[in-house]
């Protein structure tokens, strides 16, 4: 695999947007306008496109032949904007954002989008409108400090949701029972507690990476190992356990840290729940 370099993308990119008349301005935003150690070779070029006319853009014309794409669309300050994720023949990863000029309008009078403010580096700007943006406070995504009430309401989550644990392994539901092992407990519950424990140890002034990327590089090493062993335990029982008792260890330090008490009730009774639903008959 030869991926071309990044400067050699971006040149293309803009070539194109300078001579296509609807595109009023390319904006790079993400990792690559930030340049920081999350960036590799294989990191998405996320690029905004201002247009007089969205319907106009072609991701064929942007870049070159497009090998896979998905779509969906959002709002800036109101205005209705378009997404546009393609991998392309060469394995160049474009997330284009389509924005009306309008939207660029509202970004310089009500104030960065989080998607700018994470960083942002300006390729073209045929019209200006990109002049009076802020320059970004690199605090977009960066998770607040909890709440007593957030933090316990987060450990009731997880024990709400572990009891569809029991109940799927007792019918045999394999399928659904890593969609809560996998999805609910660890990608939601247990990911932002490891957060929370990140922010602990870096003052609440850290971006952890979307959907816990680069989580297990910034959590302690014993942690890493406890948390790569819930995905060796074989048998939906055990894997649970295994992150349960992380989910538990975790969530006692990180309460100790802010200066909370762990709902130790709440975490005996779903525990003993559990137990006798795996005890039950299965006939």
């Amino acid at each position: 695999m030869i991926l071309p370099g990044e400067t050699a993308v971006l040149d293309r990119i803009t070539a194109w947007g300078d001579a296509e008349d609807a595109v009023r301005g390319l904006v790079l935003t993400s990792g690559r306008a930030r340049r920081d150690s999350t960036v590799d070779l294989l990191s998405d070029y996320d690029v905004i496109v201002l247009l007089s006319d969205v319907e106009r853009f072609d991701a064929t014309a942007a870049y070159g032949p497009p090998l896979a794409r998905w779509g969906d669309d959002g709002l800036v300050h109101g205005v209705t904007t378009h997404f546009r994720g393609v991998v392309y023949d060469d394995w160049v990863k474009i997330d284009w954002s389509l924005w009306p000029t309008r939207a660029g309008a509202l970004v310089a009078e009500h104030g960065l989008t989080d998607d700018l403010d994470v960083g942002y580096r300006v390729l073209l700007d045929k019209d200006g409108l990109t002049a009076a943006w802020a320059q970004p406070s690199y605090r977009a995504h960066v998770p607040p400090r909890p709440t007593e009430a957030e933090y316990v309401a987060l450990v009731e989550e997880f024990w709400w949701s572990a009891s569809y644990v029991g109940k799927s392994l007792w019918r045999g539901e394999w399928f659904f029972t890593r969609f809560v092992l996998d999805v609910d407990l660890k990608h939601t519950a247990l990911r932002r507690m490891l957060e929370w424990l990140v922010e602990l140890e870096h003052d609440w002034d850290l971006r952890p990476g979307a959907y816990g990327r680069c989580l297990e590089q910034l959590v302690p090493p014993d942690v890493r190992e406890d948390l790569f062993a819930t995905y060796d335990a074989e048998g939906g029982w055990e894997a649970f356990e295994r992150t349960a008792a992380l989910f538990r260890r975790v969530g006692k330090t990180v309460g100790g840290g802010l200066g909370y008490e762990y709902p130790q009730r709440i975490d005996d009774r779903a525990s003993a729940y559990l137990a006798e639903t795996r005890a039950l008959p299965r006939s």
